[in-house]
């Protein structure tokens, strides 16, 4: 992508199994993990997005770890992946504060195992989001069951679906799906 691209980890508003409005736990492993992909595919800021004091606490805890002194010696490259990720606590609040960095309102795109969510909002292919060059992107991606439909107003478009060649199964974890999205979107090709 030719924008500057942005990426949301949503524990709220999210489904549980029977569509059901929920919150859920921030994993020390997403923070990590996801970092180091956002961090290796050049996204410019990486938002955990929670309403809950206990876990946005948590967040800021492990983030402000690998700031010290000591960690930092220790694995330096653990702070630099880490320092493109802040916590929110509201996809809106992702959305303002890349008005502020940005100087306009980004492109919101979500994500999903398949393409039954949000059935009001347009389809997009990885080749077409891939094509646009205006405006900066706000990618989201759910926990739990996936992104509950209270988010959809804010929408624009949700990105295709990774199928694999998996008999009718397609749970990856969030953190291989982002870890494809990315590579998928702002990649380079070895035969480039």
């Amino acid at each position: 992508m030719k924008s500057p691209f942005y990426l949301a980890l949503v524990h709220h508003p999210i489904k549980n199994k029977n569509d059901g409005l929920i919150t859920t736990s921030v994993t020390n492993l997403d923070i990590h993990d996801i970092s180091r992909s956002c961090k290796t595919f050049g996204v410019s800021n990486y938002f955990i997005v929670t309403p809950l004091n206990k876990q946005k606490e948590l967040v800021s805890k492990i983030l402000g770890h690998w700031e010290t002194d000591r960690a930092s010696d220790y694995n330096p490259d653990r702070q630099d992946a880490l320092s493109v990720a802040s916590v929110v606590e509201t996809v809106e609040v992702a959305i303002k504060k890349i008005e502020e960095i940005e100087g306009r309102s980004p492109l919101i795109v979500s994500t999903g195992a398949n393409y039954t969510e949000f059935n009001g909002t347009e389809s997009i292919l990885f080749d077409r989001l891939q094509e646009l060059d205006n405006p900066p992107c706000l990618l989201l991606f759910g926990t739990g069951w996936g992104l509950h439909s209270s988010i959809e107003s804010v929408v624009n478009f949700k990105l295709e679906p990774i199928l694999g060649a998996g008999v009718g199964y397609n749970h990856l974890s969030v953190r291989s799906a982002v870890a494809i999205y990315l590579d998928r979107l702002l990649g380079i090709s070895s035969s480039n």
